[in-house]
Formats: C-alpha cells, sequence, structure tokens
C-alpha cells in the first residue's frame, strides 16, 4: 500500500479464537504496519490471559499499549492494534487516541460464531499453538463480548472465510475508506 496523508490505527476487534491475530499478522505485513499486541505485552509482564487476569493488570497493558500506539503513529507509522477490542470504550478510547494524533481510524471486526471458536480452543488444547484459555475464562469473555454497532462502521469480516480472502477484503475497505 503508498504512504497516507494521515497515519492510520486499525483496531482488531473480535472474540477469543476468531482469528484476530492471524489476520492482524497478515494485514501487518501487507501494509507494512506496527503490530501492537496485548497478549503480547501481557506475556512481557508476565501474565496470562487464558488464567483470568485482573481489570486492573489489563488496563495497565492497555495503557502500555496506548503509549506505544501514540508513539507509532506520532512517527507517521500505520499501525494494527491486536485484540478483543472489547467492550466499546475501549474502542472509543482507541478512536480518541488517533484523534488527538491526527490519524485516521478503522475498525476491523472478525465475527465468529460459537462453535467454531469453541472448535478451535479444543483444538488448540491438543496442541498448545498458543497459551490455553480456561473454561471458565472462555464462558465469561463470550457472554461478556460486545460486538460493534452499526453506527461503529466496523470493516466486518466471516472468520471463516480464508485468510487471503479476508485481507483482500479488508484493504479493499481500507482503499474505500482511507484513500492513500
Amino acid at each position: 500500500m503508498t504512504t497516507r496523508n494521515a497515519p492510520l490505527l486499525v483496531v482488531m476487534c473480535g472474540r477469543s479464537f476468531s482469528g484476530k491475530s492471524t489476520l492482524a499478522l497478515a494485514l501487518t505485513d501487507r501494509l507494512g504496519a506496527q503490530r501492537v499486541s496485548l497478549d503480547a505485552i501481557n506475556e512481557e509482564r508476565g501474565l496470562r490471559g487464558g488464567s483470568g487476569i485482573p481489570v486492573s493488570e489489563w488496563m495497565r497493558t492497555n495503557d502500555e499499549a496506548s503509549a506505544r500506539v501514540r508513539e507509532a503513529l506520532g512517527a507517521g507509522r500505520t499501525v494494527i492494534v491486536d485484540d478483543t477490542s472489547s467492550p466499546r470504550f475501549l474502542r472509543d478510547r482507541w478512536r480518541e487516541l488517533a484523534a488527538r494524533a491526527h490519524a485516521e481510524t478503522a475498525l476491523v471486526f472478525v465475527d465468529a460464531p460459537e462453535e467454531l471458536i469453541r472448535a478451535r480452543l479444543a483444538a488448540n488444547r491438543s496442541d498448545l499453538a498458543r497459551h490455553d484459555v480456561t473454561d471458565d475464562v472462555m464462558d465469561a469473555h463470550l457472554s461478556d463480548f460486545v460486538a460493534p454497532g452499526a453506527d461503529e462502521r466496523a470493516i466486518t469480516v466471516d472468520a471463516r472465510t480464508p485468510i487471503d480472502a479476508s485481507v483482500a477484503q479488508v484493504l479493499a475497505a481500507l482503499a474505500e475508506r482511507h484513500p492513500s
């Protein structure tokens, strides 16, 4: 993608095991962006989200992520925030941060049915490609997740769509909504 007039903040949104990180990594590569993963920041801090993290610790992680995003946007970089981005107030905070940095914002919602998420969680437990998420933590996450409202104009990707098609869909929507 070509250089844009204003930096772009892409905020990923979706439930655990929806495929957000896979899509974020692919978009990072295609956009030449910097990826800020809240899971990775938690790992750096010695925290594992799959076992449950107190809200106060999540907020510290979010503060660290915000500092990294602010720095990258200030340098004119495109940034992808890789997180569940639920509830809505978190998405609103990213929009406010982007506005203060004179950056554009795009929300990408990876929509996955619960049966797909549970199947991916079960598959992960057999090979542990990533840390496990306990049943209690997953149940709470699924019941508390707040999907984007229509007014948020999210680019919605179906988690069952092959990754190359999802990347193409997001890139086309970004080009339309945020021309270079």
